[in-house]
C-alpha cells in the first residue's frame, strides 16, 4: 500500500492580519508547513502535494523539491480541498491518502507513524487522530464503539447531554483508504450555514455504511492549528521548549531554558553553556564549552570552543576557539576572529579577520581590516575605510601595536612590531617596527580661563 498525502493549505489567515500566507508564518526557524512536511516525510509518502490558494505562490515557490502543489481555486471546505488533491493523485487503486492540515507545525513524526500502522493493522476505512480537552466546546466529540473503533463523530449543537459529556475531539488529521475517500467525496454535501464541503462528512457516510474507523490519540498541543498571532507565539513556545529539551538531553547546559530562543536549524556541540536571552538563529554553530551569553544574539554565526560571546550581536561572523567577544559588541558579516582573540567592550567590526592572540579590547571600529598575530589596537581606533565611493582595506601585522584614538585611513598597512601614536590620524604606510605619529605641536595659552571668563562677564552686563 502507497500513502499520498495532501497538506490542507489553502487558508487565508485572515486572523493572522498578515499578507504573508498563513502556513509561511515562521516557528523556531522553519514555516509552519515546513514542520508538518518534516513529520509527514517519516513515512515515505508515495506523493505529497500542497493545496494552496490561487495567490499563494511565495508558498508554492517555498516547497522542496519532491513536494507537489495543486490550486483550490474557489475557498468551498476541507472536503473540497482533498477533492482538488486527489484530482492530482490520479488512480487510487490499493493506496491510502493522509489529510493534514498545514497549520500543526507541534505535529510529530512519531504520531504520523503510528497514525499510518494503525490504519494498515486495522484494515480500515479511516483512522483519525483524536485528542482530548479540558473543554471541548464546540468541537466534535468522538463517540466510540464497544471495541474501540469510532461509532460516530457528533458535531457539539447535535450533541445530547451524555455526547456533550464526551470531552475527546476530532483533530483534523486523518489517513483513508483512497477509493472509498473519493468515492464518499462525491456524496458529501455543502447544504450548511457555510455552503462548504466539509471533509468529516466522510466519517459519517462511512459509519452510515457500516465501515470500520479507528482512531489513535494525541496529546492537544500536538495537535493545535494556528490561525492568529497570539496561537502562532504560543505553538512557538511549545516547539522552543521541545528544541530546548533536546539539547539539554544533548548535554548543553542552559541556565534557565525558558529564556532561551534556539531555532531548528542551529547545532550545538555537549559542553555548551547557554544564558538568559540568548537568541540563536539560522544556521549557527556553537562548538564545545563555548559560553553564549547572557543577552546575546547570533545569526549564521560560527563560536567555537571554549569562546566566550556576551551581551552581543553576531551576524555571519566566525569566533575561533578560546576567542573572547563582549560585552556590547558587533560583529558584522565577513568577520572572523581566530583562536584567543578578543573584540572587546564597544567594538564593531565588518569584514574584518583578527589573528591569533590579538586584541581590540575597546571603543574601536574595524571595518574591511586584516590585522595579524598578537596585534593590539588601542581604544578608539577606527579604520576609515569609505572614501564615499569605495571601500578600502587596512592592514595591521603581526606584534603591530595601534595606540588609543588612531584614525587609520585605509588603504594602508601598519608593518610587523609597528607603533602609531596615540591620536594620531595614519595615511600612509608604516615600516615595520617603526613609531608613526601625527600630531601637529601642542601649543599652550597662559591665562586662557581668566581671560574668557571676563569676555562672558563683560556680555552678562551688556545684556
Amino acid at each position: 500500500m502507497g500513502v499520498r498525502v495532501a497538506v490542507l493549505a489553502a487558508g487565508q489567515g485572515t486572523r493572522m492580519k498578515s499578507s504573508l500566507p498563513k502556513v509561511m508564518h515562521r516557528v523556531a526557524g522553519r514555516t509552519m508547513v515546513d514542520w508538518v512536511l518534516r513529520a509527514v516525510g517519516a513515512i515515505e509518502a508515495a506523493e505529497i502535494t500542497v493545496v494552496t490558494s490561487p495567490s499563494g505562490t511565495e508558498l508554492r515557490d517555498a516547497l522542496s523539491v519532491g513536494v507537489a502543489s495543486c490550486i483550490q481555486e474557489e475557498q468551498l471546505g476541507t472536503g473540497h480541498a482533498t477533492q482538488v488533491a486527489l484530482t492530482q493523485f490520479g488512480d487510487l487503486a490499493g493506496d491510502a491518502v493522509l489529510v493534514v492540515p498545514g497549520d500543526t507545525p507541534l505535529l510529530r513524526s512519531e504520531t504520523i507513524s503510528e497514525l499510518v500502522a494503525t490504519h494498515v493493522a486495522a484494515g480500515a476505512a479511516c483512522t483519525m487522530l483524536t485528542t482530548h480537552m479540558d473543554d471541548p466546546t464546540g468541537y466534535g466529540r468522538v463517540i466510540r464503539s464497544g471495541d474501540g473503533s469510532v461509532a460516530a463523530i457528533v458535531e457539539h449543537r447535535d450533541a445530547g447531554p451524555d455526547q456533550l459529556a464526551v470531552d475527546e475531539i476530532n483533530a483534523g488529521i486523518y489517513i483513508f483508504d483512497g477509493e472509498l475517500l473519493a468515492a464518499a467525496l462525491g456524496n458529501v454535501s455543502r447544504d450548511n450555514v457555510q455552503g462548504e464541503y466539509y471533509l468529516p462528512d466522510v466519517l459519517a457516510i462511512f459509519a452510515a455504511e457500516g465501515r470500520r474507523i479507528e482512531a489513535v490519540l494525541a496529546e492537544a498541543e500536538e495537535v493545535a492549528g494556528v490561525n492568529s498571532q497570539t496561537q502562532l507565539a504560543q505553538v512557538a513556545k511549545v516547539m522552543r521548549g521541545r528544541i530546548n529539551e533536546e539539547w539539554m538531553n544533548r548535554g548543553v547546559w542552559m541556565a534557565d531554558p525558558d529564556q532561551v530562543f534556539i531555532e531548528a536549524g542551529v547545532q550545538l556541540s555537549p559542553g555548551a553553556c547557554i544564558y538568559p536571552g540568548v537568541h540563536l538563529e539560522g544556521q549557527t554553530v556553537v562548538g564545545e564549552g563555548a559560553r553564549i551569553g547572557p543577552d546575546t544574539y547570533i545569526l549564521d554565526g560560527k563560536v567555537g570552543s571554549n569562546a566566550h560571546v556576551w551581551y552581543g550581536v553576531v551576524r555571519q561572523a566566525e569566533i575561533g576557539d578560546g576567542a573572547e567577544v563582549g560585552p556590547y559588541v558587533s560583529l558584522r558579516p565577513g568577520t572572523v576572529l581566530q583562536a584567543n582573540s578578543k573584540a572587546g567592550t564597544f567594538v564593531e567590526m565588518k569584514n574584518a579577520v583578527i589573528g591569533e592572540r590579538s586584541k581590540v579590547p575597546h571603543l574601536a571600529y574595524m571595518g574591511d581590516v586584516e590585522v595579524g598575530v598578537g596585534a593590539n589596537v588601542g581604544a578608539g581606533t577606527i579604520t576609515v575605510n569609505y572614501d564615499g565611493y569605495e571601500k578600502h582595506r587596512t592592514v595591521i601585522k603581526d606584534g603591530a601595536k595601534i595606540g588609543s584614538d588612531t584614525m587609520l585611513v585605509a588603504p594602508v598597512t601598519i608593518g610587523e612590531r609597528a607603533y602609531t601614536g596615540a591620536g594620531s590620524t595614519i595615511s600612509r604606510d608604516v615600516s615595520d617596527g617603526a613609531l608613526a605619529i601625527e600630531r601637529s605641536q601642542q601649543k599652550q595659552i597662559p591665562g586662557y580661563a581668566d581671560r574668557r571668563e571676563e569676555r562672558n562677564r563683560r556680555k552678562l552686563e551688556e545684556s
